[in-house]
């Protein structure tokens, strides 16, 4: 959110892509910025990932200012691996003036950058820190310069963004979070005397509604709320599981919003699952949608009802807390409940719930 408002600030056209479109993808953010590069006259595209002037602009400066500062003197550096260019071109300068510094990088659980010697597992982790980890290998990231990978967690990640916020009153973001809670493990292995020197590379400027908020945390399952109350709900412990979930109601991409409408009403419910003739599940559509984009003008009642399909929805799975899903139903008024086969995590079920 923040950083659209502030692209759009700036006067820049947003062009969307699919987040969960692999790198290799059409539709990713990489292919799409270099087609529209290649359509847009006189455009240029930095490609962070491959210009080597990435590591090199490190290595010249940011590694000098170290340096500089620490009188040539440091044992341990920690810092995130995103693109790799601030972590290798620093490393790189670093062990040619310290040969015996540790170079610790960090990338959370999740991405590809390092495999997990705790986790090596087939289905895909998804994780909500920013800026780090990706789900391929930049050319620039020299993987031979790093001494030892830490695999942070969200949990962790998190919660020392808002301690060090809280407590060193450091305006960071979510990955020097990550970052600061490999450096505070890690440096354990430090004799007295010896100096450990980390990055914070991001500001939260651009995080304001995400791991600031306590919704948004639990929302995720990153934080776990005490009742405001002298006693906890009778539900506190329980979970989704416990409820009576009932089948969705589902209808066709190729219904009319009118019809579906109807259909809405008759069922007495406020939403519904959008699935195609093949059994696609293509998101939601609510009521709430259909109404304000028919007083917009947006869509005539005869228009089909994918043109309002809500493909951003909240999701909690079986195993979550009455707790998380109360604190979205706050907020959105449904969740989807996503269930998975426990032998190869494929999605076997989704339906929305509009109360506990």
């Amino acid at each position: 959110m923040e950083k659209v408002s502030v692209l759009q600030a700036l006067g820049a056209e947003i062009v969307r892509t699919p987040s969960c479109a692999a790198f290799d993808s059409p539709e990713s953010h990489v292919r799409m910025a270099w087609r529209l590069k290649n359509q847009i006259p006189n455009s240029v595209i930095l490609d962070q990932y491959r210009n080597p002037y990435n590591p090199l602009a490190h290595y010249d400066t940011t590694a000098e200012e170290i340096l500089d500062q620490c009188h040539g003197k440091l044992d341990m550096f920690v810092a995130g691996a995103g693109t790799g260019g601030t972590l290798t071109g620093v490393a790189r300068k670093l062990k040619e003036r310290c040969p015996n510094i540790k170079i610790v990088g960090v990338d959370p659980e999740g991405s590809v950058l390092v495999e997990s010697k705790e986790k090596k597992e087939k289905t895909k982790v998804a994780f909500e820190v920013e800026g780090i980890g990706y789900d391929f290998l930049p050319t620039v990231l020299d993987r031979s310069l790093i001494d030892v990978w830490y695999k942070s967690t969200d949990v962790e990640t998190f919660t020392m963004s808002r301690k060090l916020i809280r407590d060193e009153g450091l305006l960071c973001g979510g990955s020097s979070g990550s970052v600061m809670a490999a450096a505070v493990k890690v440096a354990q292995q430090l004799e007295e005397g010896q100096r450990c020197v980390i990055i914070l590379a991001d500001s939260v400027r651009n995080y304001m509604s995400k791991f600031l908020s306590d919704d948004w945390m639990q929302e995720k399952g990153l934080l776990h709320p005490e009742p405001q109350m002298d006693f906890k709900p009778w539900w506190w412990s329980l979970t989704v599981q416990s409820l009576p979930l009932s089948t969705p109601v589902t209808v066709s991409p190729s219904l009319s919003c009118q019809t579906t409408i109807q259909i809405l009403k008759e069922k007495e419910v406020n939403q519904a699952v959008v699935i195609d003739q093949s059994g696609i599940f293509m998101g939601m559509v609510t009521v709430g949608t259909i109404l304000s984009s028919l007083s917009t003008g947006a869509i005539k009642p005869s228009d089909t009802v994918d043109r309002v399909v809500c493909k951003i929805y909240k999701q909690v799975q079986l195993k979550d807390s009455l707790v998380k899903l109360s604190t979205i139903l706050r907020a959105d008024g449904f969740a989807v409940v996503h269930t998975e086969d426990e032998c190869d995590g494929s999605p076997q079920q989704e339906s929305p719930l509009s109360l506990i």
